[in-house]
């Protein structure tokens, strides 16, 4: 049996612990509520943009009218980019998005090559730890999250694509549904045209963040209707990369914020336990010091 020293020293530790993680669900509030008015705020203007070039492209011929990030080829060398989180005590934030990757992995074996780019360490330690190839980490990424840091890996994972290094460019993360829920996309991010109208099917499962078919509603372009798309969908790219980071971090504070409110909760129940343990063992101590006594008395009788 546990002695009282042993027990009051437990409760201790557990009430110390339930001051960490009540602390860090009060942090990880704060920043939910700014990462989701940034996340609402971003979507609209990111599911306007898709619209217009889905229109833009709809209203022109392929041969009147083609970008390279809106055409599609064979698929026989893929990148995945993975969105986690550079720190832990999330719940299952990490391990869903790193199981779903490793899911598209085996899906896709059949392919000449999948190869994987990090955004947060959780996830870039994961796969290097299993001998996986990761092209590039983007580390501290989070650290300076703002359009321009988005844009510049956009650029970069476009490059790729148009060097014909990769076919295809997919992205996983958790879209953010709400504090308490969040949902793991794996979503195309090149070719564009995924979104478009009669786009051929992703391998893996990948789902379009798909607006709605083209409107009946035309424009005048100035200077051209060619030189507007050339404009847009890089900046679509970028946009579409930007949004996903923001959803990602979002869905961060709200797991966490879940995950620590259920510590605390259980923190609370451990120690409602161990204190009635401790008074019964005290009890049972007590007793038994009473009982010597009485004896010892008995026995001088």
């Amino acid at each position: 049996m546990a002695s009282l020293r042993d027990i009051r020293k437990r409760i201790r530790s557990v009430k110390n612990t339930r001051q960490i993680t009540k602390a860090m669900k009060m942090v990880s509030a704060a920043k939910l509520r700014k990462a989701q008015d940034a996340i609402i705020a971003a979507r609209p203007y990111a599911q306007m943009l898709d619209q217009i070039i889905v229109d833009l492209a709809a209203r022109s011929g392929d041969q009147e009218m083609a970008h390279p990030l809106l055409t599609a080829r064979p698929v026989r060398r893929a990148e995945v980019v993975v969105l986690t989180s550079d720190r832990g005590l999330a719940g299952g934030f990490n391990s869903n998005v790193i199981r779903r990757a490793s899911r598209f992995l085996y899906e896709n074996s059949s392919l000449e090559r999948v190869q994987f780019s990090t955004v947060g360490r959780k996830g870039h330690d994961f796969f290097r730890n299993r001998g996986q190839a990761i092209r590039k980490d983007f580390g501290g990424l989070y650290q300076r999250l703002n359009y321009l840091s988005a844009k510049g890996v956009a650029e970069e994972l476009t490059a790729s694509f148009l060097n014909g290094e990769v076919d295809a460019v997919y992205i996983i993360y958790n879209e953010f549904l709400s504090a308490i829920s969040q949902k793991v996309v794996v979503s195309q991010m090149l070719p564009l045209q995924s979104f478009g109208p009669g786009a051929p099917a992703a391998p893996g499962g990948a789902a379009p963040s798909a607006p709605t078919g083209p409107t009946l509603v035309d424009f005048k372009y100035e200077p051209s209707r060619q030189e507007v798309l050339d404009r847009l969908v890089p900046q679509a790219v970028s946009i579409k990369l930007y949004r996903a980071l923001l959803e990602s971090v979002a869905s961060e504070h709200g797991a966490r914020m879940s995950a620590m409110e259920n510590a605390t909760s259980n923190a609370t129940d451990m120690i409602g336990k161990l204190s009635l343990f401790y008074n019964r063992t005290r009890q049972a101590v007590i007793t038994k010091e009473l009982m010597e006594i009485v004896s010892g008395a008995e026995a001088l009788k």
